[in-house]
């Protein structure tokens, strides 16, 4: 299909935001990415807002869902964002409860409300997360739309053990035009699942920004840096040990951890406490237009997560043509898959820090005569460049338009 033909509708949970402006960062990136390959592209975000008592169920205050009614209907405001797409802010009213179900409800419910009882008008859709933004697109979209959807999310495995949330993830499943996976670990995580339905499964990466790589190779894995949130699930308590470790036989060494959470005043406490507070720098969340040139002012990426869905910051980094110290986490394994001595050194998912330790010293000792960062990153730039993706969206949309 000529770019000029191709309307779309971009329908998800998570969008950046001021204040907020990492979050949904890869949704941002696709729209980015597929925009010049459209001749209109809408994105609706559909902004979670909490309300009531924990528990309640959300009409439990009537006025206030009859407001949010009438306010909400008559929000029409059109607002400029990625490529020259147009954003729409659809604040959706969920309960303070863990039932997936009423999320995905509250989800398809509240962007019906903005649209004014009227379907989506692009005859393509694409949807991110299954169970809200995906059951959202599927009751909102026009009589012969085909719908896409992308599953990113780390917290499948709690959608799943709900019954009633596990039977309307297999329903968008089914009724899906297009279903993808951002890594290898949704897709078994799916297949084991629903295996009657694991044939509609294909994978559709994060687009990663390929176009700023460093002027000139790091000449040391001195200066460390980490890009990740400050949760448990990242491991950076078991990363500052590490580096006191490694820091023992390298006195010059630097870590740079980038990222925010609940964790981080612990965390600091721990790298006082470590003796290694003088040479770890806890600079915050970032902006993800920052991240490939952090990359790039670093010597060596390292990762520490326990599990990832993909592993963007992975492919972030040889991007910026920053070689990578991480853990086999799922995601990574396959990003590196075949490029790994390249690209740099894979560890397990170990709880002896000594197992960091050792790939670190493998790898400084193989840096850099026995490595080829450039050529790994030349690997991933036909994969994951917004050029491959938007190519394998296209490719997508446009198949299921011609059946």
């Amino acid at each position: 299909m000529a770019e000029a033909q191709r309307r779309v509708a971009v329908v998800t949970p998570w969008y950046p935001e001021p204040q907020v402006t990492y979050s949904g960062s890869f949704v941002r990136a696709q729209v980015e990415a597929v925009a010049g390959g459209c001749a209109e592209l809408d994105v609706y975000h559909l902004k979670s807002w909490p309300v009531g008592e924990v528990e309640a169920p959300l009409d439990a205050d009537p006025e206030v869902i009859a407001l949010h009614e009438r306010l909400l209907a008559r929000s029409g405001v059109r607002l400029a964002t990625a490529g020259g797409a147009v954003l729409h802010r659809v604040p959706t009213l969920t309960p303070r409860d863990t039932a997936w179900i009423t999320h995905s409800d509250a989800s398809a419910r509240w962007l019906r409300t903005f649209l004014g009882g009227r379907p989506l008008e692009a005859p393509i859709v694409h949807a991110h997360v299954p169970i809200t933004g995906g059951w959202a697109a599927l009751e909102n979209a026009a009589p012969g739309a085909r719908v896409h959807v992308t599953e990113h999310a780390s917290f499948l495995d709690r959608v799943l053990e709900q019954p009633a949330a596990r039977a309307r993830y297999e329903e968008v499943l089914e009724r899906a035009d297009g279903f993808y996976v951002v890594g290898a670990p949704l897709h078994d995580r799916i297949a084991a699942e629903f295996p009657h339905l694991a044939g509609k499964l294909r994978y559709m990466a994060n687009p990663i920004d390929f176009r700023s790589p460093r002027e000139a190779a790091p000449a040391a894995l001195r200066r460390w840096i980490s890009v990740a949130a400050l949760n448990e699930r990242k491991r950076i308590d078991y990363l500052l040990e590490a580096f006191r470790r490694c820091r023992a036989a390298h006195p010059d060494l630097e870590l740079t951890v980038a990222g925010d959470g609940k964790l981080r005043p612990g965390l600091e406490a721990l790298a006082r406490d470590l003796g290694v507070d003088d040479a770890v720098s806890f600079i915050g969340s970032v902006d993800p237009a920052q991240v490939p040139g952090l990359m790039a002012a670093h010597d060596l990426f390292v990762h520490t997560s326990r599990h990832e869905t993909f592993g963007v910051v992975v492919v972030e980094a040889l991007a910026a043509g920053t070689p990578v110290l991480v853990t086999r986490s799922g995601g990574s394994d396959q990003v590196l898959e075949g490029i790994e001595a390249e690209a740099g050194r894979l560890f397990d998912v170990d709880p002896d820090p000594d197992a960091m330790v050792a790939a670190y010293t493998d790898l400084r000792e193989r840096y850099p005569a026995k490595t080829d960062v450039p050529a790994a990153r030349e690997r991933l730039r036909a994969k994951y460049s917004y050029e491959a993706v938007a190519a394998r969206h296209y490719e997508a949309w446009d198949r299921e338009e011609r059946r």
